[in-house]
């Protein structure tokens, strides 16, 4: 017998509980029958209402999970043709003004010393010198043909790309150069306008509307930059309208605002005068300007075509842009006081600085303690002359308008007044206030 004989452990099973278990076998079977029906039936139920809310939810919501995959698929198909339909936009829109773009090559005369050998032949101590003249690069810049007429084609650029040159060339896109002739000028607005022969030239680029602009609307700069040759950015408009201070004369005093552009593709040297594109491939603005700064980046600015195109206009048909002329060069009555307290400087109403002599002569001025602001006339002429006006003259008003500067005073003429208008100029003398009457005349080249 063993250590565990008993029928719990014992593997010999007897005919009695054989018989008991058979008989509990039976029953469990007829009971697993039964309660499994339950569970079918109930298996069934559950399964058909769950088959039945998805079909309903399909029905409601464009066929359910499938739906949702098929919107998904939709819209990532939507993003990709976007896509290709922009890129496909700014290469079809470049390849349409490229060909118009030029390359603006600025030539001045560089005098060259020639030395003439003395006895022992050494030319570093020559009695005597010769100069030779030679046109070398000053500069380079860009611009794009706008128009052909009468075997010509017109390119418009900026004004300071072309500003005292001796010669000018262009280099077409083919790699070609040609010599160029400066149609007109105008440094008020940087713009330019130049003549080349139009043999074989057959793309102009299409001017736009710049006040269709949009922030954030898409734009290509094409031009020159650094002289490397034809070369594209792209980037987005910044801002509409953005109004910039300009110094005319590189002064360094703001003597003028430019209504300009703003966009955020890169405009660097070289690029100045080329064309700035929507993706339609229209001129909406002439690239003119880069603010360079430490920490500034993206910040360039383009001349609206809106604001260009008369300009231009008056280019071709007078060579410079006819505008009402007072007749005095001037310095700021601010610049004076600054100048008195140790700083230097001036700016005049014209291209002409003020001498140091005559800088000298303006720090003799009678005036009353509460005029701060005005200009002061350094040099009459023409209508200025005519109406009396005289050295040392502070103008502080121009009618009804003051005029506290020689910004102010420009503005005010260009603005608001035409040539052949009269004006009464407000003025001290010696410490006194005085009137003149004059007539707005067309300047004349001096």
């Amino acid at each position: 017998m063993g250590l565990f004989d008993d029928d719990f452990y014992s593997t010999k099973v007897s005919r009695r509980t054989r018989a008991f278990s058979k008989e509990r076998r039976i029953l469990s079977s007829k009971q697993t029958r039964r309660n499994w029906s339950s569970v079918r039936i109930a298996f069934i139920s559950s399964s058909t209402s769950a088959i039945a809310a998805v079909l309903l939810f399909g029905l409601f919501f464009n066929g359910g999970v499938g739906g949702s995959a098929k919107v998904q698929a939709v819209s990532t198909a939507k993003m990709s043709d976007d896509s290709e339909s922009l890129e496909m936009k700014t290469i079809q829109a470049s390849a349409k003004v490229r060909p118009a773009v030029v390359s603006v090559i600025n030539e001045q005369q560089q005098v060259f010393s020639m030395g003439v050998p003395n006895e022992e032949g050494e030319g570093s101590e020559s009695k005597e010198s010769t100069e030779k003249n030679s046109l070398q690069q000053a500069g380079v810049g860009s611009g794009f043909i706008f128009k052909k007429e009468n075997g010509k084609a017109y390119i418009m650029t900026n004004y300071h790309v072309t500003v005292d040159a001796d010669a000018l060339k262009v280099t077409l896109i083919s790699g070609e150069e040609r010599a160029a002739k400066i149609i007109g000028e105008d440094q008020i607005s940087d713009l330019a306008v130049l003549e080349i022969d139009d043999k074989g030239i057959d793309t102009i680029a299409e001017i736009g509307d710049s006040s269709a602009l949009q922030p954030a609307e898409f734009v290509i700069a094409i031009g020159n930059p650094l002289g490397l040759g034809d070369s594209l950015s792209m980037g987005i408009v910044s801002k509409t309208r953005q109004i910039v201070p300009v110094s005319l004369n590189q002064d360094g005093n703001y003597d003028w605002e430019q209504e300009v552009i703003q966009v955020d593709a890169s405009i660097n040297q070289g690029n100045s005068g080329g064309p700035l594109i929507n993706l339609d491939g229209q001129v909406v603005g002439i690239n003119s300007m880069k603010i360079a700064d430490i920490g500034v980046e993206g910040l360039g600015f383009a001349i609206p075509t809106n604001n260009a195109m008369p300009i231009v206009s008056d280019l071709l048909a007078n060579g410079y842009v006819p505008r009402p002329y007072l007749g005095v060069y001037t310095m700021d009555l601010a610049q004076y006081f600054a100048q008195q307290g140790g700083s230097a400087g001036g700016e005049s109403d014209s291209s002409k600085d003020g001498s140091d002599d005559e800088a000298e002569g303006a720090a003799q001025l009678i005036l009353p303690e509460d005029v701060r602001a005005g200009v002061i006339v350094l040099e009459a002429v023409g209508p200025a002359k005519e109406a009396g006006l005289v050295f040392n003259d502070v103008i502080v008003r121009l009618d009804k308008q003051a005029v506290g500067s020689t910004m102010e005073l420009r503005k005010y003429l260009y603005s608001k007044k035409h040539i052949g208008d009269k004006v009464e100029v407000t003025f001290y003398r010696d410490g006194k206030l005085t009137t003149a009457q004059l007539s707005l005349t067309d300047k004349v080249e001096e």
